[in-house]
Parts: structure tokens; C-alpha cells; sequence
């Protein structure tokens, strides 16, 4: 029987290729970043491919992904907080550490949907 680590770290990672879209790559085969001309006429990488929900490129996917694995990790170490044998110290590290990682992760997809649909989030 594995131990529940193990069971914790294959479920976030089949979470991370699912939301990353694995799927996805595999069936379209899209490029890793895309590429756009500025106004010189220079081609410019892009990571994200704007005004297109259903579509992504690899390296979007995987930053998507990341974010959302993130933020899930920041509620794992939040909820280990409860646990009555940690220490003090310990207890408001975690608590800055699970914040840290909710509020970036947030943060972190707020601005990929700005880039991904940039009139969408407007108040």
C-alpha cells in the first residue's frame, strides 16, 4: 500500500497535466509560444494566445497549471496549521507561506485572463 505522500503527489500531478491541458496538446499538437510582429516588423514570441478561449498554446498551459497547483498547495499548508503538535513559529510561517502561495497564485491568473481576454475583467 503506498504511503499517502505518494498518493498526495500523483493525484497533483495528474491535477497538473489535466488542467494543464495534456489532453489538449496532445490531440491539436500546438506550438510551444506563439509569435507576433510588432510594429517594426520584428517577430516578437508570445506566451499567451490572446482572444482565443479555446485554444493555448503549451507554455500557457503549463503556467495556467502551475498557478492553479499553487494556489492548491497554499490550502494544503494552510490546513496543516490546525495540526496541535506545531510549534508556534511554525504555525505563522505556514500561515505566511499558504497565504503567499493563494494570494500569488491569484494574482498570477487575474493577469493571465487580462492577457487571454483582455476586456473581460473590466468594472
Amino acid at each position: 500500500m503506498p504511503s499517502p505522500m505518494v498518493v498526495f503527489a500523483f493525484i497533483l500531478l495528474s491535477y497538473f497535466l489535466v488542467t494543464g491541458g495534456i489532453i489538449y496538446d496532445v490531440i491539436v499538437e500546438p506550438p510551444s509560444v506563439g509569435s507576433t510582429t510588432d510594429e517594426h516588423g520584428h517577430s516578437r514570441p508570445v506566451a499567451f494566445m490572446a482572444y482565443r478561449v479555446n485554444g493555448q498554446y503549451i507554455m500557457e498551459g503549463l503556467a495556467s497549471s502551475f498557478m492553479f497547483a499553487l494556489g492548491g498547495i497554499g490550502f494544503i499548508v494552510l490546513d496543516q496549521t490546525h495540526s496541535p503538535s506545531t510549534p508556534r513559529l511554525n504555525r505563522i510561517l505556514l500561515i505566511i507561506i499558504g497565504f503567499a502561495c493563494i494570494i500569488i497564485a491569484a494574482i498570477a491568473c487575474y493577469a493571465f485572463m487580462k492577457i487571454k481576454l483582455p476586456g473581460y475583467l473590466m468594472s
